[in-house]
């Protein structure tokens, strides 16, 4: 699987080990983040340092998770996106509605009170 979990008390990071987020691997994304919500997960940040594309199904997957952890009063935060991955959701405009930090470290730093 092309996907590191990391777990914390306050967060657990997913990172996508793929340069291309899209229809192959987009449905695993959305399965894995569905897991950890069940798993009773609420705070996900995705690490997109690796992925160089996302198409639509990659951003749809991206979506789902961020709907998971708002429905629990939680944060999905997205990391390290690529300029190609930034262009695309700033399109779709969806940078208003995603959190999104240019590093790890800022990511956690959220997390951590």
């Amino acid at each position: 699987m092309s996907f590191q979990i990391d777990r914390t008390d306050n967060y657990t990071v997913v990172k996508v080990g793929a340069e291309k987020l899209d229809s192959n691997l987009a449905p695993s994304l959305k399965s894995e983040l569905v897991v950890l919500n069940t798993d009773g997960v609420k705070n996900i940040i995705i690490d997109l340092t690796e992925t160089r594309y996302c198409d639509s199904s990659g951003l749809s997957a991206i979506l789902v998770g961020n709907r998971l952890c708002k429905n629990c009063e939680g944060i999905c935060v997205l990391v390290g996106l690529q300029d190609s991955v930034k262009k695309l959701i700033s399109i779709s405009q969806l940078d208003n509605i995603l959190t999104i930090t240019n590093t790890l470290s800022e990511a956690t730093a959220m997390f951590t009170t």
